[in-house]
């Protein structure tokens, strides 16, 4: 399945729509290069899951990791400057995929790190600016919740 975004605006609400049927187990993978809108897409998912509106969800590129309260917690991390899987360990990702929601920016560089069962999102950048998303679901549970986000989508 795939949707076009022409600003940043739409990006972000495609993605909330998406927040909004995201649960605790729920993990997001966000592949795409550098400037694709890889946080911008999670700041729309931190809308559909209530995250409130002062708190500010900016990528975690030197923090690695950030969670943010909502309906259901938003735990928000980048790999980009992780150089070595060891690092992986002391994330605490493994430890949040139960009680929360996950957006892994640059998993592509770590997939390992993720359980099998996960939504990947794929931004690209067209020619012309837009974004092309490309979700693809990794086992049941993504494809339900693609389902129930984008009902008339017809996965």
């Amino acid at each position: 399945m795939t949707f076009a975004a022409r600003t940043a605006a739409d990006l972000q609400a495609i993605a909330e729509r998406l927040g909004r049927a995201l649960q605790a187990g729920d993990v997001i993978a966000l592949i795409g290069p550098l400037g694709a809108g890889k946080t911008t897409f999670v700041q729309g998912l931190a809308r559909g899951l209530e995250v409130p509106p002062d708190r500010h969800v900016a990528s975690p590129t030197f923090a690695l990791v950030n969670e943010h309260p909502g309906r259901v917690p938003l735990v928000h991390a980048d790999l980009y400057r992780v150089s070595d899987a060891r690092e992986l360990e002391e994330l605490g990702l493994t430890d949040a995929y139960d009680r929360a929601t996950v957006a892994i920016e640059w998993l592509d560089r770590f997939p390992d790190v993720a359980p099998e069962e996960r939504l990947e999102i794929e931004i690209a950048i067209e020619s012309d600016g837009a974004r092309a998303i490309t979700f693809r679901p990794e086992g049941l549970r993504p494809v339900a919740l693609l389902s129930a986000a984008f009902p008339s989508a017809g996965n």
